[in-house]
């Protein structure tokens, strides 16, 4: 039984969603109350936060066992208790931290604050509340003052409000380590934290500036990623829409530092926050670019610079594509706001980057596909696209291989659906009567791991020839 009201969307999103998780290949395969089953509990488990959070290990700059045994110092001097980290077996850089909730004993207090959806899905993996995420707070609100946080989930709460009446769901109870006046000032936005959680609904540990050139807090899907991409050192990679820059790390770690790692992202912000996450975890082989990927192909020589964009054909031994996407695999999200327009928006977009990258891959070179969204459109049917599309290109076996396989409805056939991978999280059934997590095995608490994820897919191919020929 869930605790929180599954995703909501917009009615024509639903709609739409649900025409696609019945699809006929579906339905003639499992039968209609299965897959209505399947997608009811989808939308259930991305209103909810994974059961683990997922730790990323430097490894250039310190061993998995050095990391474990700070990191479990580190938690139980914050959660006062001993927890259980976990290695996972086919991510040795990875560490799980299992989840504690939902708690459903706690007492709500009278005086409420409430944050904006964003703030809250961030307190249910384990954040703080900080001051801009408010928005509103008690009248007489002191430091010290017992407060219950809830979140606007539908964004209707005006910030300086004293009280709020709308749609808002309960996240946890807290202390204010602000006032109401201190957060509401007139000099602009309080940074720091506003309200220091002592009873989330779901107990994890707060990783802000926990051992930062050490940890990287990343999703297990995407930490999946650069692993199915397989590079290695002395090799010349491209990462193409490289924000937040999760993965390019994880690409320079795995290539010992050793090689050149390309990092793309139309945005400057976000290439100064690649280059500075680079700098913390003291990664040097990592070069990052504010450029259009779609537009990263040299047409002819006298275009290429001595360094950056864009670059010729057949120049890199290995891409990955972690495109934007609509994003409908995140989780916690309890309200999904973008139209149907706006969601089928992005396989144009897709396309065009899949183009650039099959004509800057090598022969023999290898191109990683992947999103954080559930669709059909931007998933299985662009992987059929790119096959009818690209003749040298092939799908390839992923290791490791720790979601499903790829969802019917795009044509493909059912040897090509075993070599994707999708994740997700309907698998797992949230019902009272499952015993605690820390009451399962080992074994038992990895596959979970595997299966509570967000909603995430992996395509990897692997060119056999010029594409030219």
């Amino acid at each position: 039984m869930s605790f929180f009201p599954k995703l909501k969307l917009h009615v024509e999103v639903e709609e739409h969603l649900r025409g696609v998780f019945q699809n006929s290949e579906l339905v003639s395969t499992l039968g209609v109350q299965e897959v209505e089953r399947r997608f009811e509990s989808l939308l259930v488990c991305l209103s909810h936060p994974p059961a683990f959070t997922t730790v990323r290990i430097n490894t250039h700059l310190i061993s998995v066992e050095s990391a474990k045994q700070l990191l479990t110092d580190e938690l139980e001097k914050q959660l006062k208790r001993k927890d259980l980290i976990i290695q996972h077996p086919k991510l040795p850089d990875v560490l799980l931290v299992p989840v504690n909730g939902p708690r459903r004993d706690l007492e709500r207090y009278s005086s409420e604050v409430i944050v904006g959806a964003q703030c809250g899905n961030a307190v249910l993996r384990g954040a703080h509340v900080f001051a801009p995420g408010i928005l509103s707070a008690p009248k007489n609100m002191k430091v010290g003052d017992a407060v219950s946080v809830l979140s606007d989930i539908e964004g209707k709460c005006k910030r300086g409000a004293k009280d709020f009446l709308g749609s808002k769901i309960f996240i946890g109870n807290g202390t204010a380590k602000m006032s109401r006046s201190e957060i509401f000032c007139a000099n602009g936005l309080v940074k720091g934290i506003g309200i220091w959680m002592t009873e989330p609904v779901y107990l994890s540990p707060s990783f802000d500036n926990l051992l930062p050139s050490f940890l990287f807090l990343q999703n297990l899907p995407s930490s999946t990623v650069s692993h199915v991409l397989g590079p290695t050192s002395g090799e010349r990679i491209l990462d193409m829409c490289a924000a937040p820059g999760g993965k390019t790390t994880h690409i320079a770690a795995l290539m010992h530092d050793q090689g050149e790692v390309i990092a793309l992202d139309k945005t400057p912000n976000k290439i100064q926050k690649i280059m500075e996450s680079a700098e913390a975890l003291q990664l040097k082989s990592i070069k990052a670019f504010c450029f259009d990927s779609t537009k990263a192909i040299a047409s002819s020589k006298s275009e290429v610079k001595p360094e950056g964009p864009p670059f010729l054909a057949e120049s890199f031994d290995r891409i990955l594509l972690d495109a934007p996407c609509s994003g409908m695999g995140q989780r916690p999200n309890m309200v999904y706001s973008w139209s149907l327009k706006e969601v089928k928006s992005y396989q144009p977009l897709q396309r065009k980057l899949l183009n650039v990258a099959v004509k800057l891959l090598k022969p023999g070179g290898t191109l990683v596909y992947s999103t954080c969204t559930i669709t059909l459109a931007e998933n299985e049917e662009q992987v059929a696209w790119v096959l009818e599309s690209f003749p040298s290109l092939r799908l390839q076996q992923q290791v490791p291989h720790l979601g499903g396989e790829g969802m019917m409805g795009a044509g493909l056939s059912h040897e090509q659906l075993k070599l994707l991978q999708r994740f997700d999280p309907s698998e797992v059934a949230l019902k009272n009567s499952c015993k605690p997590i820390h009451e399962c095995s080992t074994e038992d608490m990895i596959s979970l791991a595997n299966k509570d994820t967000i909603g995430f897919f992996i395509a990897k191919f692997v060119k056999t020839d010029s594409a030219s020929s």
